[in-house]
């Protein structure tokens, strides 16, 4: 396994760690780079403007992530300024105690 610190791009934010997360050496590529990452920070892919190595080089495809070596730190920039909004939130149905005929009734 390899493994990677990663984070989300918040410079407003105080405290901004840093998570471990492990790749497969054989399936080392930026879709399961992007993959991983966002399940692990509770991300939607669709949100990532793109994949930072820190301090300042962008991966771009499959042979970057293949050149990573462990505990490299790496940032997901986010494509949106509202932060809030990235994050996978639970729709009224999945959260506990939500009454459906109660959200039907009308006044």
């Amino acid at each position: 396994e390899l493994v990677l610190k990663v984070r989300i791009q918040t410079p407003n934010l105080r405290e901004n760690d840093f998570i471990e997360i492990e790749l497969d050496r054989q399936e080392l590529t930026y879709q399961e780079l992007l993959r991983v990452s966002c399940h692990e920070l509770g991300v939607n892919p669709e949100h990532v403007q793109k994949i930072r190595k820190l301090p300042n080089t962008m991966l771009r495809k499959d042979k970057d992530v293949a050149r990573l070596q462990d505990f490299q730190e790496l940032e997901l920039v986010l494509t949106v300024s509202d932060k809030n909004s990235l994050f996978r939130v639970p729709t009224l149905s999945e959260q506990s105690g939500y009454n459906k005929k109660a959200s039907e009734l009308t006044y």
